[in-house]
């Protein structure tokens, strides 16, 4: 048998295989944050085609705390029925599900706030700088959205420390220049992830992933190093799996690698060798043969496949019959 076709455990979960789709955001949602028809349809096709997990996007835990008017949302009891109707869907195919749950920090579309008042781009508005009052009142925005995932009926959440977010902006030292306890030292920048992190174990007592950028692609930034410190810590936190994706933290990334196919997998190559939970490993992955290739080499444990499943949501049908697996039933006379 494949190796992308075996199932394997992130924490609880027992996934049918290794092919995850990653977190994008759709740009989609109703003017209340909450998901509609699109959603059920678009997430459905994908486990309806074999996906073991799927990670719904970047969904925001404040209703001022989105990249754009159209995120979805989790920062209302009135949003979990229509995260349910996702849900249902996709177990109804045989597949788990996950939601990532975020806040946009300085890249938010309407209220910018961050780790300190530097803005992401020049000219941009400068971004209110959090007070620690406010930070322990988004550490409970995360875990009050975490227990509506959970309510809804998702398997598991996404904690978005990644992509120049509000949980990166604190990581990174070129975008946080506290003085305080969430500042300064790598301890310290790395404080408000960890504790968000373990609050979400201890509170809503869902399996959680926490995704996170390798590197910053900066000089003197968030670097490799402080990716693998952070990922050992999040384990000791209670995280049950990281996924490893890099940059977004800057707006200008003069150490940015080529994109080209597999161009973050020597991060999570790394970045694993010192876990002892899952690693899923994301980007520029389009072909069921990278898939397996990245598997069989110890570089990952799950893998991520994103922009292919938008233009292919039968990737799995595809990857299944180039490996001679079994697909459904209904679609065994296809040309799969």
């Amino acid at each position: 048998m494949s190796r992308i076709f075996t199932s394997g455990k992130i924490g609880a979960l027992e996934l049918k295989n290794r092919i995850i789709m990653p977190p994008m955001c759709m740009f989609s949602a109703g003017d209340d944050g909450k998901p509609v028809k699109f959603h059920e349809i678009h997430y459905g096709a994908r486990a309806l085609a074999g996906v073991g997990l799927i990670i719904v996007e970047a969904t925001s835990v404040h209703p001022k705390g989105g990249l754009s008017v159209k995120d979805l949302g989790l920062w209302s009891d009135e949003q979990i029925e229509a995260h349910k109707n996702i849900v249902d869907v996709c177990h109804a195919f045989g597949s788990h599900i996950a939601v990532q749950i975020n806040h946009a920090g300085r890249k938010g579309y309407e209220e910018s706030a961050s780790a300190s008042g530097i803005p992401y781009l020049e000219g941009d508005k400068t971004p209110a700088r959090l007070s620690i009052e406010q930070i322990e009142e988004i550490k409970d925005a995360f875990v009050n959205a975490a227990k509506r995932a959970k309510r809804a009926g998702y398997d598991a959440v996404e904690l978005h420390a990644a992509h120049g977010f509000l949980l990166s902006e604190f990581l990174s030292p070129i975008a946080n220049k506290r003085d305080d306890k969430y500042g300064g030292s790598l301890q310290n920048r790395s404080r408000f992830v960890l504790d968000t992190a373990k609050k979400i174990k201890d509170e809503a007592k869902i399996t959680l992933i926490v995704r996170i950028s390798a590197e910053e692609w900066v000089e003197g930034g968030w670097s490799l190093a402080d990716s693998v410190y952070l990922a050992k810590e999040l384990e000791k936190a209670g995280a049950d799996a990281v996924h490893v994706s890099s940059g977004g933290l800057s707006n200008v990334q003069p150490l940015m690698p080529p994109l080209v196919p597999l161009y973050q997998s020597a991060y999570a190559k790394e970045i694993k060798k010192h876990l002892n939970i899952p690693l899923i490993a994301v980007g520029i992955i389009t072909k069921a043969s990278e898939a397996e290739a990245l598997l069989l080499g110890d570089v990952c444990d799950f893998v991520a496949i994103g922009r292919e499943l938008l233009s292919n949501p039968n990737f799995c049908l595809y990857a299944a019959k180039a490996f001679k697996e079994k697909v459904i039933p209904q679609y065994e006379r296809g040309n799969f």
